[in-house]
């Protein structure tokens, strides 16, 4: 059995983005499937995720940290400052030259900006043959600070489009984010020596791949019948804000790398680490904080769910095919 839940979870975080398409369509043409992902239950699956990377991190982590925080510091300050700029600019900014974006893809693509680094971010990384623990360190570091930043910089950034909830997002981030992530770090402190611990640690990503999948569904359920009304003109509108706003954080990241003289495992992660986002908690809290003034909120950050996935798998397979030339 156990063997079973092994290739299942390997299976799973392999093709992590190929299946998180195919429950998004599948959901689309039965919403009722995930009809009853919503609300707490979509913050606890949340939770449940952010605490099986929280079983991942181990004291070498943290020392990590420790022992390379320029590196780091740089890192987060370009996750916290190029993608939610980027997020502005793609949208309100853009306003300025006369083109008029809808509130919904404004207020969900800001949000996803200002989230902090997402957790497969690392196995892209790994994929890539980019610096691990540097990746590990920046998600650990941008999660850690997330209940502070991203809601500050949601009022500062989208506070005009919509009315924010800045304490109640700051309390949400706090109870899905960064206990499970400590519960998880304790966890893995204690227990990370025994035997079947280490066993269900090995199975995890397999659930956290299904939590995830649970809560795009959940918000395509939700949205199903708005999503038909607007139709597909407006999805095509947020597929291209979403695809640039991720591009440009891949590039930007990269550069970020570049300009102070990091390796290139280095330069890699940096640009993984900022052009993907936690795009799942930044679909649960437009789900909880948005859903009554701005409901199609959440489109951009499902569909975020989804591509980061596959984008972040084709450019790390793109660096190791560099490797290979």
């Amino acid at each position: 059995m156990y063997q079973i839940l092994l290739r299942c979870s390997n299976w799973l975080a392999t093709y992590t983005s190929w299946f998180i398409i195919a429950i998004a369509v599948v959901t689309y043409f039965m919403p009722d499937l995930f009809s009853w992902v919503h609300g707490t239950v979509q913050s606890c699956i949340l939770g449940f995720i952010m605490l099986t990377m929280g079983l991942t991190l181990t004291m070498q982590d943290m020392k990590v940290l420790a022992a390379r925080p320029f590196d780091i510091l740089i890192g987060t300050c370009a996750q916290f400052s190029l993608m939610p700029l980027i997020a502005w600019s793609l949208t309100v900014g853009i306003g300025y030259f006369g083109i008029t974006i809808p509130k919904p893809i404004i207020v969900g693509i800001i949000l996803v900006g200002c989230c902090p680094g997402g957790v497969s971010s690392n196995i892209m990384s790994y994929l890539c043959k980019g610096d691990v623990a540097f990746s590990v360190g920046m998600t650990t570091v941008s999660t850690l600070l997330a209940p502070i930043v991203t809601p500050l910089l949601v009022l500062w950034l989208a506070g005009e489009q919509v009315e924010v909830d800045a304490i109640g997002m700051f309390l949400n981030i706090l109870i899905v984010t960064l206990m499970p992530v400590t519960i998880g770090f304790f966890c893995n402190l204690f227990f990370g020596k025994n035997e079947t611990f280490r066993k269900t640690q090995a199975v995890m990503p397999a659930f956290s791949v299904l939590g995830l999948a649970c809560i795009v569904g959940g918000v395509i359920a939700t949205v199903h019948d708005k999503l038909l009304q607007e139709g597909i003109t407006f999805f095509l509108a947020v597929f291209v804000v979403v695809l640039a706003h991720n591009s440009l954080g891949y590039l930007t990241g990269y550069t970020v790398g570049r300009l102070f003289h990091f390796s290139k495992a280095k330069n890699r992660t940096i640009s993984i680490e900022v052009g993907m986002q936690n795009a799942g908690l930044a679909t649960v809290l437009a789900s909880t904080f948005f859903v009554a003034t701005c409901p199609l909120a959440v489109i951009p950050c499902a569909v975020s769910c989804a591509w980061h996935s596959i984008s972040g798998t084709i450019l790390a397979t793109w660096f190791r095919s560099r490797d290979r030339e």
